[in-house]
């Protein structure tokens, strides 16, 4: 059953993540209520200023969503987007995003512009799309979720963000310098179709996002993830000089020709310990926000459980596809 399109007075419930300025949230704000208010739609706007809130407040407009036939929104990064799409699924309710992210795979995959006045005119005209999320144990991911080294690279991220500022540059120097430092691989084990194979790599990468793959060389696991699968990366133990190696690779776009990285698909995957791990609890990062989580953890794909109101075509998009 094709999902139902919002009406043409549905009014948008929007949690909107706290910018780094009073004067940059505001401006979002205003911009936010008055193209809405131009088309004559109702807006329910939050800003969220303390992350700790954030989950409490998009379950609570998720909930005004479903009950008043609207679009819960989320405005902010893949980690707001995430936490207010866990919300639309478990609500069953419409989702929008305006990305306002450092590098906004989800919105630059579904072609939701990352001009905040365009991605608000995109949402009154856009058609719903039902989209695959993944899921590790009980939460979503729309982009990506990983084990390992690469939750040690985000938070380092963050802290480094806090002191230099948000900006891809900023973000790329600090993974190299957290790739390169010292970090004791994971030792693990892989339960896929019922067969078991070990597995020793400094991070386990798990993707949704078909973008993401093919910028740093995957297509074929961007290929898979529109066939209905998630993508398993793993790069082997290497020196610095290797995963500069491969860091480098993954920067050209290049990754997909390394030795030393083990790449497959799959539509579910159970992650255990070694036998000698003593370990019950592990950190694992989803969609940029790193949680502990008890073991083992189960990867699975989820089609067609988030409801996106995706822009429409335009006719140049249409053109290019032809």
């Amino acid at each position: 059953m094709h999902p139902v399109e919002p009406g043409p007075n549905a009014a948008f419930y929007v949690v909107m993540n706290a910018g780094s300025g009073h004067s940059e949230t505001a401006l979002r704000e205003s911009t936010i209520r008055d193209v809405l208010g131009a088309a004559g739609r109702t807006c329910h706007l939050e800003v969220v200023d303390d992350p700790g809130k954030l989950e409490d407040i998009a379950r609570r407009m998720a909930v005004q969503a479903r009950d008043n036939d609207g679009v819960v929104v989320a405005a902010g990064g893949d980690g707001t987007i995430n936490t207010v799409a866990h919300e639309a699924v478990r609500q069953g309710c419409l989702f929008g995003v305006l990305p306002q992210g450092t590098f906004n795979y989800f919105g630059r995959t579904h072609g939701i512009p990352e001009d905040l006045e365009e991605a608000v005119r995109a949402l009154l005209d856009a058609r719903v799309t039902p989209v695959q999320i993944g899921m590790v144990n009980d939460r979503i991911f729309l982009v990506n979720a990983s084990v390992g080294l690469y939750p040690q690279l985000l938070e380092a991220r963050e802290l480094d963000k806090r002191q230099y500022g948000r900006s891809r540059v900023v973000a790329i120097l600090s993974a190299l310098k957290t790739a390169l430092g010292r970090h004791r691989p994971l030792r693990i084990r892989l339960e896929l179709d019922g067969i078991m194979r070990k597995l020793r790599t400094p991070t386990l990468f798990v993707g949704n996002n078909r973008l993401q793959m093919e910028q740093v060389g995957l297509e074929p696991m961007g290929e898979a993830l529109e066939e209905g699968e998630l993508a398993a990366i793993a790069p082997r133990p290497v020196g610095k000089l290797g995963m500069l190696g491969l860091l480098l690779r993954g920067a050209l776009g290049r990754l997909g020709q390394a030795e030393n990285v083990i790449a497959f698909s799959f539509k579910r995957l159970t992650v255990k310990h070694a036998a000698l791990s003593p370990r019950k609890r592990i950190k694992v990062a989803t969609d940029g926000e790193v949680t502990h989580m008890r073991m083992p953890l189960e990867f699975r794909v989820v089609e067609g459980r988030l409801l996106l109101l995706k822009p429409a075509a335009r006719p140049a998009d249409d053109a290019q596809s032809a």
